[in-house]
């Protein structure tokens, strides 16, 4: 990020806080959710965000695939994540 309050550089960081907000945490009930519970559907929902997830803008490609693709990632082995929604 270039400046304090540089919208261009936030609005990425905001556009997925508030995708996770509205996909993970305002669709369960935080009384009912341990800690733990928490941060296991958090780990899984980022994994999905950029292993998983399709984005046409990529070439209908997950982000990963799309790395891959590019040569800025390590082949790695497959992992299927359900998702978090």
């Amino acid at each position: 990020m270039e400046t304090t309050g540089y919208s261009p550089d936030n609005a990425a960081c905001e556009g997925f806080f508030a995708r996770l907000k509205n996909e993970l945490f305002y669709s369960r009930n935080r009384l009912s959710t341990t800690v733990e519970e928490f941060i296991a559907a958090l780990d899984s929902s980022i994994r999905w965000y950029n292993e998983v997830r399709i984005k046409v803008s990529l070439g209908s490609r997950s982000p990963i695939e799309h790395r891959r693709n590019l040569g800025f990632a390590a082949q790695s082995v497959q992992v299927s994540y359900r998702s978090p929604i």
